[in-house]
């Protein structure tokens, strides 16, 4: 398993700090002045509902108006909505926007479009029939054909005895189930997470995420317990792989004895932390923490929802760690590539026993839909027939060897990591230290450079101080490197 990498002299880091002047979780992708339209002000109780909306033809005004008064943003604030571009379709690893302009989409959207923007016509093919033969079952009621094929399809690409098989609509709602059946499992309630970590946007999956986002949501629950990554933000744990193992795994043996191992239900990590900076764990991490969890009685879960289908240049992150097999694995994203939400959660054969006479405790409406899974079915035989697993890994030396020219050439950059095609790179400024805060406004030079992004042709997953690199499965060589070349010349204006 390769790494990236080339550096420069490792400065001092600012460690991050709650900033109350913050005006929202992806502030920093506000500019710092907003083309402010005034907004239209409509009382709706006797408007009704107007002709136009069996017109397919709305004019550009038409369009940027409702956007203004009616549309919402998630993370961040909403009046960015007013200047956010609209795009019109896609081809193969391209977007297209209503200009006509053409992005290469090089973090895949949110690291889920793995298969591109071309849907495969067995895809379309599979929404189809399911749509024509029935839309919907309720699955606490009945099953389909396809929900029993794709459980099947799992088992047989899962390692190990992870045999029972649920699909929530998303990766946070399969955390929490996650978490939920390894508290009912163990009838123990506390969850350790890492810092540097991102589980999902509901209650239970935000508190157990490690980043800033937490902060949202942490009094609305209970039990989550934080560790320290093996890469934190601003101090070494030592200078070999060994050395870092070794600590780590003390450290972590310590918390557990603290907290008390009768109280843990579960240790939840990503093996490979992914909106966290495609961070790779130090060489007997993970197998160090599955001893762990063996040796106290805690289970393991694995949030495979960014890197599992392939994305590493294996079919799982954890498949990089020789023996390592978790007790409840979760993903989503590359499960359907996007096309249609719709998320796992794998269990192990002891916990699937116990549950065969015991209430799960779990589930939901739309989970199991059947048209989701019919396209997920689907999604994931092209993955397999066509090989992208090992397409990703062949494409990591491009990866590597592109990364390291932009760290040597940028003073910008001031290290990365890639493995499969899944990479990122560190931004900093000019004082040696990150380029911005995650929970910060961006400065004026982030501003320009993610401007700088868009003109060259460039459209993907930015939150300073790191930039992702994780372009479509399917992405050619030809189409990474130029790629590449794109982000390079982008980056010219964020030097100093």
């Amino acid at each position: 398993m390769s790494t990236a990498f080339a550096q420069h002299t490792e400065p001092s880091f600012n460690l991050p700090r709650y900033n109350e002047a913050a005006t929202g979780v992806n502030a920093q992708y506000v500019p710092d002045v907003f083309e402010q339209p005034d907004l239209v002000k409509v009382n709706n109780e006797h408007s009704g509902v107007s002709a136009r909306h069996w017109d397919e033809n709305w004019s550009k005004e038409e369009l940027k108006e409702a956007a203004i008064n009616n549309v919402m943003s998630t993370w961040g604030p909403t009046a960015p909505v007013a200047n956010t571009m609209m795009m019109e379709r896609g081809d193969g690893v391209y977007l297209y926007n209503t200009e006509g302009k053409q992005f290469l989409d090089w973090t895949s959207q949110a690291v889920c479009s793995n298969l591109g923007h071309t849907v495969p016509p067995a895809v379309k093919a599979a929404i189809n029939a399911q749509i024509d033969k029935i839309p919907f079952v309720y699955s606490g009621m009945a099953l389909t054909e396809d929900r029993v094929r794709l459980s099947n399809l799992m088992s047989e690409l899962c390692p190990g005895d992870i045999n029972g098989f649920l699909f929530p609509s998303g990766g946070g709602e399969a955390n929490e189930a996650a978490i939920r059946i390894a508290r009912r499992y163990t009838g123990k309630h506390k969850i350790i997470t890492q810092y540097r970590s991102y589980h999902g946007g509901s209650t239970t999956a935000l508190a157990a995420t490690g980043d800033f986002r937490r902060w949202y949501a942490e009094a609305g629950a209970s039990g989550f317990v934080k560790m320290f990554n093996p890469q934190p933000f601003g101090l070494k744990w030592g200078d070999t792989d060994a050395e870092k193992t070794e600590l780590n795994l003390s450290m972590l043996d310590e918390q557990i004895r603290m907290e008390g191992p009768e109280t843990i239900a579960a240790i939840m990590l990503e093996p490979i932390v992914g909106a966290g900076g495609a961070l790779v764990p130090p060489t007997g991490f993970m197998e160090g923490v599955r001893a762990l969890c063996d040796k106290h009685e805690i289970l393991l879960i694995y949030d495979e929802v960014m890197i599992g289908f392939g994305r590493t240049g294996k079919f799982w992150g954890f498949q990089h760690f020789d023996g390592v097999i978790p007790d409840i694995v979760t993903a989503a994203k590359g499960l359907s590539s996007a096309v249609l939400p719709l998320a796992m959660v794998g269990l192990r054969q002891h916990l699937k026993d116990f549950f065969h006479h015991s209430p799960l405790g779990w589930g939901a409406t739309y989970a199991n839909h059947p048209v989701a899974v019919a396209c997920a079915y689907e999604c994931v035989k092209h993955v397999v027939k066509h090989d992208l697993t090992t397409r990703a890994a062949k494409l990591e030396s491009v990866m590597v060897e592109e990364l390291e020219l932009l760290v040597e050439k940028h003073s910008s950059v001031r290290q990365a990591r890639a493995i499969g095609l899944f990479g990122c790179l560190d931004l900093i400024g000019e004082d040696g230290n990150m380029v911005q805060q995650y929970q910060n406004s961006s400065p004026p030079r982030v501003v320009e450079f993610r401007k700088a992004m868009l003109e060259n042709g460039l459209y993907g997953l930015f939150r300073p101080p790191l930039l992702h690199c994780a372009p479509p499965l399917v992405i050619e060589e030809s189409e990474l490197r130029d790629g590449f070349k794109r982000l390079d010349k982008s980056l010219d204006v964020l030097d100093f």
